[in-house]
């Protein structure tokens, strides 16, 4: 599993601070946190506070970029904060991310050409959210379509079936695990596929509980990777116990140590 740490976000408030005083300390020490506990990317949010959002990421990047090497995943939805990122980034560099929408695919697609990026596409365009399975895979196939005809591989293309909070939208759980799957069966190569743990348990009681039961099932649908908190120690341990049922790892009683140390 593809682990990438959420926390370097502006929505929560010390990072919020931190990035408004430009303590550099603050993020890179939650950085650094991220990356024990087993985070292979870290997640960049400004954050809906950010005066300047294309002047912050650029901060972002260049603070974090003197503590680690690990990938860096640009997240905003405006084409502009990516492209600034992009310009100061060393590291190797997701972005995040792209809609189905022909015109957000025009210009995120190309940035990620250009820039040897992976990229996160959300089954999601100007009609908003969608209601069924069926409706993710036309729009995930709208993406793949158009990043085959653009020549981004498509081995570096992660596909997000928009996980809904369960207090909304129950009945949806079932079509987002399914997509999971069948996202797999688009195109050969296949894309990867990618969720933000997080959105499932929004507004919810037992937020910890319902983020691990909803990994361990996506993991067994066959999630490539997640957006999530990797400080959660019971979290990353039911991550890893599930890939250790489904064979990915190889059992021994320290099991957990072994994964870390690795």
């Amino acid at each position: 599993m593809f682990i990438i740490g959420e926390l370097i976000n502006g929505m929560y408030l010390s990072i919020a601070k931190a990035i408004k005083e430009k303590n550099k300390e603050v993020i890179q020490k939650c950085a650094l946190d991220q990356i024990a506990c087993g985070a292979d990317a870290l997640d960049l949010n400004c954050g809906p506070a950010s005066k300047n959002p294309t002047a912050d990421i650029q901060w972002l990047v260049e603070v974090i970029q003197e503590v680690t090497d690990k990938t860096l995943v640009l997240d905003s939805s405006k084409p502009q904060v990516i492209d600034a990122g992009l310009r100061v980034m060393k590291n190797k560099v997701m972005i995040n991310s792209t809609t189905a929408d022909p015109q957000k695919l025009a210009i995120m697609i190309p940035l990620a050409n250009q820039h040897n990026a992976k990229l996160i596409g959300l089954a999601i365009d100007a009609k908003g959210i969608p209601q069924n399975k069926d409706q993710r895979l036309e729009l995930a196939a709208t993406i793949v379509s158009a990043c085959s005809e653009s020549g981004f591989p498509i081995e570096e293309l992660y596909l997000d079936p928009i996980v809904l909070p369960v207090n909304l939208g129950q009945a949806q759980m079932k079509d987002i695990l399914e997509a999971i799957r069948d996202f797999k069966i688009i195109s050969e190569p296949q894309p990867k596929t990618v969720i933000g743990l997080s959105n499932v348990s929004q507004g919810s009681s037992f937020r910890s509980l319902i983020n691990r039961m909803f990994l361990v099932m996506a993991v067994g649908y066959g999630l490539d990777a997640a957006i999530l908190d990797p400080t959660d120690k019971e979290l990353m341990d039911s991550l890893i116990t599930a890939e250790l049922i489904l064979n990915k790892q190889i059992y021994c009683d320290s099991y957990l140590d072994a994964y870390r140390k690795k």
